[in-house]
This record gives structure tokens, C-alpha cells and sequence, in this order.
């Protein structure tokens, strides 16, 4: 008995690790595949003249079932408040999500006919493609980029990485005051920079090219050869801070990047979801106001 128990309880930790992709033995993916094949076997033995269409009755099946299920997919917000548990639990319906949300371009696709023009249907089609593709993205992402975050904060908190660059600034400071007027004056312009700094193309790329602390870094590194003495020395000092920080300022960049590139899909995926359904819309009411 004690036996089974630890079974059913190693069973349920599995679960509870279980990933929203591979839920329940990937249970949402094959019931997408299987309808993903169903319509498409339908698709190609149902004789529609003179061609397919969006107009036929399969298409206008397709469509109810297209419409019904972004609609139902874009609830996926509204559901993250409630907390459930079982077949309908957070996990379970993200899991439909995403792979119901890929049988959409099956779906979407035959409902066309594969028929396209200048047109609000077309647009219709081309943003859901467009929505789909950044989930995709987002999917993605969250699979890759969790363990980067945590490898780039190097058991670190935010602040406490934010800390760590300040503690250097004050270092560098000090060991900055026997320096020459001029090289103090390279070395303290670099002090104070806000590491979370840069716009969005920043954020995303990791790229600063007008970093003070690298510059500073650069042309200490030259005054090394050129100094000998108490003053070699005060630089060879201040060369080895200025690379604490510039491994410290890395640090913090590349969780920034890592955030960035996981958060920023949400900007286009979930704006991108409403202007989709307002051409659903319009689509709609043309095809049964217009035709």
C-alpha cells in the first residue's frame, strides 16, 4: 500500500512538472493534428464548384469554426485570473492555445480557398497569420530564454546586481584621485551610467556603443604603457575596477536583452489579437451584408 502511494505520488509530481507543451502527453497537439487531417481529407473529397471558396458551404463551416476558436483563443488573458485546477487547469488551456491556435492555419487556410486579393477577407487572413507567427515567437522563447535569465543574473537579484555597480563606482572613484586631471576626468565621466539605460533596439541587441565605462577602460588600458611609478600604478588600479564593471555593467545587459526579448513578443502579439478580431469583424458582417 505505502508502495503505491509513493507511486501515485511520483506520478503527480511528474504531472505538476509537466511542461504546458507536452501537458498530459501532448494530448492538445494530437487532438489538433487529428482535426488539422479531418479537414483536410475533407477539403480534398468534398467537390465544391466551380472551385473552392469562402462562400461555399464548407467554407462558411470553416469560417464559423475559424471565428469561434480566435475568439475563444484571445480569452486566454482573461483566464490567467482564475486558477483552477484539472482538466480546465492554467496548464491544460494554454496547452490548447497553443496547438489550436496552430490547426488555425489549417483552418484559416481552407477557409480561403486559397483565394486572395486586395481585400478585408485577405487582411483578416494575413493578420491571424501574423498573430500566429508571433506566437510561435513567444513559444519560443519562453522554451530557450528562462535558463538564460537565470544564468545572467548569476544567482543575483536585480538589485543586488544594480548594487554591485554602484559599489564599483564608488572604488573607482577613490582610486580615480591620483590620476592626472585629464585622466580623472576620462575616468569619472564614466561613473553614474544607468546600466538599465538605452531604448528598446538597445535592450533588444545588448549593443552600447557609446558606453562611458568602455571608453574609460580603453584609454586606461593606453596609459598604461605610457606611465611608470606611483602613477603606473594608482592606473593599473584603475583598470582592474574598470573591468569589474565592465563584466558587472555585462552582467546586467544581458539580463536586460534576455527580459526584453521575452516580454517584447507581448507588444505585438496581443495588440496584433485585437486588430485581428476587429478585421474578424468587419469580415463578417461584408460577407453576410454585402454578398
Amino acid at each position: 500500500m505505502a508502495s503505491r502511494g509513493f507511486e501515485r505520488a511520483e506520478a503527480g509530481d511528474a504531472v505538476a512538472h509537466e511542461g504546458f507543451l507536452r501537458y498530459r502527453r501532448f494530448r492538445w497537439f494530437k487532438t489538433a493534428l487529428a482535426i488539422s487531417v479531418f479537414l483536410i481529407v475533407l477539403y480534398l473529397i468534398v467537390d465544391v464548384q466551380p472551385r473552392h471558396n469562402g462562400g461555399s458551404w464548407l467554407g462558411y463551416a470553416l469560417g464559423t469554426i475559424g471565428a469561434a476558436l480566435i475568439v475563444w483563443l484571445s480569452m486566454l488573458g482573461i483566464r490567467k485570473r482564475a486558477i483552477t485546477r484539472g482538466r480546465w487547469s492554467l496548464k491544460a488551456w494554454t496547452s490548447a492555445h497553443v496547438y489550436l491556435g496552430l490547426a488555425l492555419i489549417v483552418i484559416g487556410s481552407l477557409h480561403t480557398g486559397f483565394q486572395f486579393g486586395w481585400n478585408v477577407h485577405t487582411l483578416a487572413y494575413v493578420l491571424m497569420m501574423l498573430v500566429i507567427v508571433s506566437g510561435i515567437y513567444g513559444i519560443s522563447v519562453y522554451a530557450m530564454l528562462p535558463q538564460g535569465l537565470s544564468d545572467a543574473r548569476s544567482d543575483m537579484t536585480g538589485p543586488q546586481m544594480i548594487d554591485a555597480v554602484n559599489t564599483l563606482d564608488k572604488q573607482i572613484q577613490a582610486a580615480a584621485q591620483p590620476l592626472s586631471d585629464a585622466d580623472s576626468e576620462v575616468v569619472l565621466g564614466s561613473l553614474g551610467e544607468d546600466p538599465f539605460g538605452g531604448g528598446v533596439w538597445r535592450r533588444l541587441t545588448g549593443s552600447y556603443p557609446r558606453c562611458g565605462n568602455r571608453r574609460a577602460l580603453q584609454i586606461m588600458r593606453g596609459r598604461l604603457a605610457e606611465t611608470s611609478g606611483k602613477q603606473a600604478q594608482a592606473v593599473e588600479q584603475v583598470v582592474t575596477l574598470l573591468e569589474r564593471k565592465q563584466a558587472a555593467l555585462q552582467r546586467v545587459r544581458n539580463y536586460v536583452q534576455r527580459r526584453a526579448l521575452l516580454e517584447i513578443w507581448l507588444y505585438v502579439h496581443i495588440p496584433l489579437t485585437f486588430v485581428l478580431i476587429a478585421a474578424l469583424l468587419a469580415h463578417i458582417i461584408s460577407v453576410f451584408f454585402y454578398w
